[in-house]
């Protein structure tokens, strides 16, 4: 099963499911808000970019160590630009949304975090993400350990051992699995984590013709993957494609999971009955 989305004009998505790893995250993170603008004019966003990383390029080259790099990369994107963390963000598409994040100042922080890597790449800082629990950080290495950048919630920096304990309080988790996950992570493993944020929301709010474009992405990154071809066909009901959802069932029928297979007939009954009333 593919995706049924055309992708055609996503030319860094296309490198991404070529798993090619020099695919751009920040015109990714712009064409997965092309999705809800389709009128979306990247350059604004990227020429914003390339001025602030000007602007801290010239002032990096002063500063004493790592530390003081990262409190200036915050004080020039959030006090200077005013863009920082809003809890309201979560709740709206517009938060994960990497021009809504500039434009309206405010994001969620994997969308932050994104915006923050893009303007240190242009300053010259190699600062990557990493995918914690409940909460994506950026990391940025240093000779006396790798510091953690939150850049949600209070702009705090954090040592290893301080990271593991606050996510450990913050979540309950024990120390040794979220310390397996403060390693830096790829294109791919960030974009992932960008459209589940995304599912994950429209599905709470039955925005299923949005979610459509979303999780036809998710399955061309992983097209081998059966929930992800579920989930296609189960939002295919929903965003009321009756056809392309029955045609989805009736492949996913050859082999699914017993669990499923109910819930598999119920929804292509459903879909049936929806295309026999327009006939």
């Amino acid at each position: 099963m593919t995706a049924e989305f055309d992708f055609s004009r996503d030319h860094e998505f296309q490198r991404l499911i070529d798993r090619d790893p020099g695919a751009d995250l920040t015109v990714l993170a712009l064409e997965l808000a092309r999705d809800a603008y389709p009128d979306l004019d990247f350059n604004p966003v990227l020429t914003w970019i390339r001025a602030r990383g000007a602007e801290l390029r010239s002032l990096v080259l002063r500063t004493s160590g790592e530390r003081e790099t990262l409190e200036l990369v915050a004080r020039v994107i959030a006090a200077e630009h005013g863009i920082t963390g809003d809890p309201a963000a979560y709740d709206e598409a517009d938060g994960s949304f990497l021009n809504q994040v500039v434009q309206k100042q405010r994001g969620i922080p994997i969308s932050l975090s994104v915006l923050y890597m893009a303007v240190c790449r242009e300053a010259g800082i190699e600062l990557q993400g990493v995918s914690t629990p409940m909460h994506f950080l950026t990391r940025l290495d240093a000779p006396e350990g790798p510091l953690f950048f939150d850049a949600f919630d209070g702009h705090r920096i954090l040592t290893h051992d301080e990271t593991i304990q606050w996510l450990s309080e913050r979540t309950g988790m024990p120390g040794r699995p979220i310390a397996r996950s403060l390693q830096p992570v790829d294109t791919r493993n960030i974009v992932v984590r960008m459209l589940t944020n995304l599912k994950v929301l429209y599905a709470r709010q039955e925005n299923w013709s949005a979610a459509w474009p979303v999780q036809n992405r998710l399955l061309a990154l992983n097209p081998s993957e059966y929930t992800e071809r579920r989930d296609l066909a189960l939002i295919a009901v929903r965003a009321c494609r009756p056809g392309t959802a029955i045609r989805l069932i009736r492949s996913l029928l050859k082999n699914c999971p017993e669990t499923d297979r109910r819930l598999l007939e119920d929804h292509l009954r459903e879909s049936s009955e929806s295309i026999h009333q327009w006939n």
